[in-house]
């Protein structure tokens, strides 16, 4: 069966914001949930669709594998696409053991491994999940081809010491909405969506209703919330980022509440095949804002064998 003809991103800045017609509305999740056992992590959920070389997907804090529902379905037609919930969050249960960056680096491999994952084409990550990433591939380089960081936390939360108020007011004014009240205000009214997602996403009213009230699960309820986000800003690996060897691709919104664009200009720096790619009138989730943007250009990094660009060469698209 010849390869669906993919539609390539619109040539203007800023016309591919949302997606009209998502692909994800039309497909039956329930069967593509799973759940499996791991050390210290009983009853693990994750989505799987398609098959192929594995993509594994990554949310950050407060998110859920429904924060890739407009990436999975994309690259389910090439690749065997997963997104995970950590334990603790989404429909995952807390683990037996500590929370922390580096034993969320082990669940990946834990996972991985029992889902026969030997080597995976990429792993893509958001936020938390990105220093999640960065913690894998240091520790086990030769599972992963490439590796994508999508406003990823860590940088910016050590060079906020001293500041840590700071760090945490970000993350609890973008996600506080979500705590009390008659949820369905956040994605059925333009005054609601503005409230609850004007600091996650650069434009919540032009996103689906549909798509927001996919990611109010549970948010700052997720019982590791307040544990990962104090093990983030505690954790400091910016002198173990130039051990990554693979090729990575550092992707961030220009308009980030959450984590500002500056940490994109470090991870650039202190990766050295690291490529960075900046959105711009975009929020803290690139892959959800501008997903026809966003898709194209992960197939594109995926696919590509030429060298990556010097450091000092960022591109700003």
């Amino acid at each position: 069966m010849p390869e669906p003809e993919r539609q390539p991103p619109p040539a203007f800045p800023g016309g591919d914001y949302g997606n009209p017609d998502p692909e994800w509305l039309k497909i039956d999740w329930r069967q593509r949930l799973h759940r499996v056992d791991l050390p210290g992590a009983p009853q693990v959920n994750y989505a799987e669709i398609g098959e192929g070389e594995p993509i594994v997907f990554i949310h950050g804090i407060a998110g859920c594998w429904r924060n890739w529902l407009e990436n999975l379905p994309y690259f389910g037609r090439t690749h065997r696409a997963i997104a995970i919930d950590l334990p603790g969050f989404g429909d995952s249960p807390m683990p037996s053991w500590e929370i922390s960056m580096a034993n969320y680096g082990r669940l990946v491999h834990d996972f991985c491994e029992r889902l026969g994952i030997d080597r995976a084409a990429a792993l893509v990550g958001n936020s938390m999940g990105g220093f999640i990433g960065t913690e894998a591939v240091i520790e086990e380089p030769e599972r992963f081809d490439r590796l994508v960081l999508i406003s990823a936390a860590g940088i910016s939360f050590a060079e906020w010491q001293g500041r840590t108020f700071d760090a945490a007011a970000r993350i609890f004014k973008a996600a506080i909405p979500m705590l009390s009240g008659d949820r369905r205000v956040y994605w059925t009214t333009p005054r609601g969506r503005k409230i609850a997602f004007g600091r996650l996403f650069r434009n919540p009213n032009k996103l689906r209703p549909e798509l927001l009230a996919e990611q109010v699960r549970p948010g700052l309820q997720a019982p590791a919330f307040t544990e990962a986000l104090t093990k983030i800003w505690g954790y400091d690996t910016r002198e173990r980022l130039p051990e990554i060897e693979i090729p990575t691709m550092v992707v961030w919104g220009l308009n980030d509440q959450i984590v500002p664009v500056e940490g994109a200009l470090g991870y650039h720096r202190l990766i050295p095949r690291s490529r960075l790619e900046i959105f711009e009138r975009t929020g803290h989730l690139p892959m959800l804002e501008r997903p026809q943007r966003f898709n194209p250009l992960l197939e594109e990094f995926i696919k590509s064998s030429q060298p990556l660009r010097a450091a000092q060469d960022t591109a700003v698209g």
